[in-house]
């Protein structure tokens, strides 16, 4: 009895000290604009309009205790993004009850059956699995559409890795961003740094996310080439959902 009293009382403990470090005001602000989009520092100062020895303070603070990463970019090395990590965050809302739990509201602006693109340079794997993801996860009450500014092939592997969860991606098909010209879709989404700085603005469009995930097909070594592509595919699947409440409202 008294080890499970004070296995109860560490727990206890460590859902405080969380619960603190979450509830700092610059923190959650971090967090909050970090929930919709990943963000370089700059972006992140004129959002919150603080200084960026304060943002990179607690950016470390959130690095440090897990519920923050950081990816460099592709496009340009001397850049980084800072995003969620989901995996770490979900934890915590185990522990917290529903205080922080995410997503909470939806963008509300979107129509009922909302039309999301996904933007990447190749159209190759990346913005095909979240294609894949997105039509899946919301039983086709998204529309979902995916294209490239420079297109390939669908790689096999992304058809294989998602096939693994159960989802047939193998009949879409990459193509230029051209092709959806006269698309007007509420969301988008560039899941490529490359894309990002070559995508100009999309006229009309009532939300503009970036999602900086590494490039699976950037990998070197042929035996972790597999096990990239796994492990984009499992983050996309925690992005799509999160990304589904915002935009479907429950109930």
């Amino acid at each position: 009895m008294a080890t499970a009293s004070n296995e109860h009382t560490a727990h206890s403990q460590e859902t405080l000290e969380q619960l603190k470090l979450i509830a700092d005001d610059t923190r959650w602000r971090l967090l909050i604009a970090l929930r919709y989009s990943d963000h370089q520092v700059s972006e992140l100062v004129e959002r919150l309009d603080l200084s960026q020895n304060l943002i990179s303070y607690h950016l470390g603070v959130l690095r440090q205790a897990g519920l923050v990463q950081v990816h460099r970019s592709d496009a340009d090395a001397r850049v980084s993004y800072y995003s969620i990590n989901l995996s770490a965050l979900s934890a915590i809302y185990r522990r917290l009850g529903t205080a922080l739990r995410v997503p909470t509201q939806p963008f509300g602006a979107v129509d009922a059956h909302p039309t999301v693109v996904f933007l990447c340079t190749a159209n190759s794997a990346r913005s095909q699995m979240a294609e894949g993801w997105l039509r899946h996860l919301s039983g086709g009450r998204i529309v979902a559409r995916s294209a490239g500014t420079r297109p390939a092939t669908l790689h096999p592997l992304a058809v294989q890795v998602m096939a693994e969860r159960g989802i047939d991606i193998g009949y879409q098909q990459s193509k230029h961003i051209d092709a959806l010209a006269d698309l007007v879709p509420d969301v988008v989404v560039t899941i490529c740094d490359i894309a990002r700085t070559e995508c100009a603005v999309w006229h009309g469009v009532a939300y503009r996310l970036h999602w900086s995930l590494p490039d699976p097909l950037t990998v070197m070594d042929p035996t972790q080439t597999l096990k990239t592509f796994r492990a984009v595919r499992n983050e996309l699947h925690q992005r799509i959902e999160g990304l589904l409440g915002l935009l479907v409202p429950p109930g």
